[in-house]
C-alpha cells in the first residue's frame, strides 16, 4: 500500500507532513498517516496554525479558559499552539525511539517578529523548549543575518532546531556553519549531542515563482527554456554543499562523538504553477539523507501518482550550476532573487502570525462574552 511512499521512505528521503491541527490528533487521522503513509515528522507555521484555529470548534474549550483568565493574545496563542505540538510530539515518539531520535519531530517557531533580533530569538527558543516539554521537538529559527548566531546559541543550549527560510546557496553554507559551532559548542558544555538534531529548511517552490516571473518578462526562446528549472537546480546545489561540510575535517569529530549531520529539509513542496507536474518537488529531490515536507496535497499526489526513481540528485550538479548559470546570463541576478525571497519570506510570515493573533483575539473576545 502507498509504494510510492515507501519507496520515498527506502531511499532515504524522511516524509514529513506540513500541517498540524487538533482535529487531525484528535480524530486520529495524524496516527493514521505515520501509520499507513510513512510520515515520521510534522512542521508547522503561522497560517497553519490560523487556519487550524478559526476552521474549529475543537480549540473553544480551551480558548473560553484563556479568555476567563484574561490572558493576554500573545500567551494565549503561545498556550494553544504548544499544546498542538506537545500532542503532536506524543503521537510520533514511537517514530522518535525507532529512528534513534533523527526523525519523530514536531517543529514549531519562534515569533517572526523576532527575526532581526537575536537575543529575543535566543531567548523565546528556550521558552518554547521549555513550555513544549517534548525531546522530541525542533524549534524553527529564521536563517536570517541575525538568526545564524541565535541558531549556535541555542544549539549549544542542547536544543534541536530547525533552521527555516533558506533559499541561498551563501546562506545555507552560513547555516551549516552556525550548526557545527552550536554542536561544538554543545559537546563542550556537556550535552549528549547525539539528542540533538537540526534541519535546514531550503525553500523550493518559491525560487520558481520569483524566477519564472523574471523570465518570462524576458520572454525570449533561451528565458521560457528555463521555467521551472531553476528550484531544483538550486537545492540540488544545496545537497552538494551539504555533502562538502559534512564530509569536512572540522565534521569528523562531532560524528565520531555521536552528533547527527544537519539534514537538508525540502520546504514549500506544493508545486504554484498548474503547468508543472504536482510531484515535481518531490521527484526530482530525492537523494538519502533529506526530509521533505509536504501538504498533505503533494503527500497524496506522490502516493497517487508520483514517479519516484531513485537518487535525482548527485548525477546532476553539473546540470544544476549550468541552470543557474543560464539565467544569470539572462541578466536575472541570483543574488538580488534570493535576498528578495527572504525579505518575502519574513514579512509573509510576520503578516501571517499577525493574523494568528488576530484570530485568537476575535476567539478570546466571542468565547469570553459567552462565559
Amino acid at each position: 500500500m502507498y509504494e510510492n511512499l515507501k519507496k520515498l521512505s527506502d531511499d532515504g528521503v524522511s516524509i514529513w507532513l506540513d500541517d498540524l491541527s487538533r482535529d487531525r490528533i484528535r480524530t486520529g487521522n495524524l496516527a493514521e498517516l505515520v501509520r499507513d503513509k510513512h510520515v515520521t515528522g510534522v512542521t508547522t507555521n503561522p497560517t497553519i496554525f490560523q487556519k487550524a484555529i478559526s476552521g474549529s470548534a475543537t480549540y473553544d474549550e480551551q480558548v473560553k479558559d484563556l479568555a476567563v483568565r484574561h490572558v493576554t493574545v500573545d500567551e494565549a496563542l503561545r498556550m494553544i499552539t504548544t499544546r498542538d505540538v506537545r500532542d503532536g510530539a506524543d503521537v510520533l515518539r514511537p517514530v522518535y525511539d525507532a529512528t534513534k531520535s533523527v526523525d519523530g519531530r514536531v517543529s514549531i517557531e519562534v515569533d517572526p517578529r523576532l527575526a532581526h533580533n537575536t537575543a529575543a530569538t535566543i531567548a523565546e527558543a528556550k521558552q518554547l523548549w521549555w513550555l513544549v516539554d517534548r525531546e522530541n521537538i525542533l524549534i524553527k529559527i529564521p536563517a536570517t543575518r541575525e538568526g545564524l548566531p541565535a541558531i549556535t546559541a541555542v544549539l549549544a543550549e542542547g536544543i534541536s532546531v530547525n533552521v527555516t527560510l533558506i533559499f541561498s546557496l551563501e546562506r545555507y553554507r552560513g547555516v551549516m556553519d552556525a550548526f557545527v559551532a552550536g554542536i561544538e559548542q554543545a559537546k563542550a558544555n556537556g550535552h549528549d549531542v547525539s539528542k540533538i538534531q537540526s534541519v535546514a529548511s531550503f525553500f523550493v517552490s518559491r525560487v520558481d515563482t520569483e524566477i519564472d516571473k523574471r523570465l518570462k518578462a524576458i520572454g525570449s526562446d533561451a528565458a521560457n527554456a528555463l521555467l521551472g528549472k531553476a528550484a531544483v537546480a538550486n537545492a540540488r546545489l544545496a545537497y552538494e554543499a551539504f555533502e562538502k561540510v559534512f564530509s569536512s575535517e572540522r565534521w569528523a569529530p562531532l560524528k565520531a562523538a555521536g552528533a547527527t549531520a544537519q539534514r537538508p529539509l525540502w520546504a514549500s513542496t506544493g508545486v504554484k504553477d498548474p503547468a508543472y507536474k504536482d510531484t515535481l518537488y518531490v521527484d526530482d529531490l530525492i537523494v538519502a539523507g533529506t526530509v521533505n515536507t509536504m501538504p498533505e496535497a503533494t503527500l497524496n499526489a506522490e502516493a497517487d501518482h508520483g514517479a519516484p526513481n531513485g537518487d535525482a540528485v548527485r548525477d546532476n550538479y553539473a546540470d544544476a550550476k549550468k541552470v543557474i548559470e543560464d539565467v544569470e546570463a539572462l541578466g536575472i541576478s541570483y543574488a538580488d532573487v534570493v535576498q528578495v525571497l527572504e525579505d518575502e519570506g519574513v514579512q509573509k510570515f510576520e503578516a501571517s502570525w499577525t493574523e494568528l493573533l488576530d484570530t485568537v483575539q476575535a476567539e478570546l473576545t466571542k468565547l469570553g462574552s459567552e462565559a
